[in-house]
Parts: structure tokens; sequence; C-alpha cells
């Protein structure tokens, strides 16, 4: 089962911006709900299975 949670915790357990993961969730990075006609809703656990290695130089 997903962890949802509010855009100011994500943002707390990714340590980035409220801004950086509202830009995640409009470019499709995240998965977000809208709850009533203000309140939003993030996946928590979203994020981490998007994300990618980066790649390691020799």
């Amino acid at each position: 089962m997903s962890q949802w949670g509010t855009i100011q915790q994500a943002a707390i357990a990714y340590g980035v911006t409220e801004k950086t993961i509202r830009r995640w969730i409009s470019s499709g990075v995240i998965e977000a709900r809208r709850v009533g006609p203000r309140l939003i809703r993030v996946n928590l656990e979203s994020a981490i299975n998007n994300a990618r290695p980066l790649a390691v130089v020799a």
C-alpha cells in the first residue's frame, strides 16, 4: 500500500523545496492526487520508484 503525504512532507523527505515537488508533480515524476478543491496528496514512495541511478565515472 502506498503512503501518501503533503507536499511539505514530501519536500522534507527528499531534501528539496516544495517548489521542486510541485515541478515533479507537473512533469509526472511523482504521483499526486487532488483531494477536494485545494488539498493535494503526494505518493511518498513514487519518487523513490521513479529515481534513476547516477552514472559512475571510473
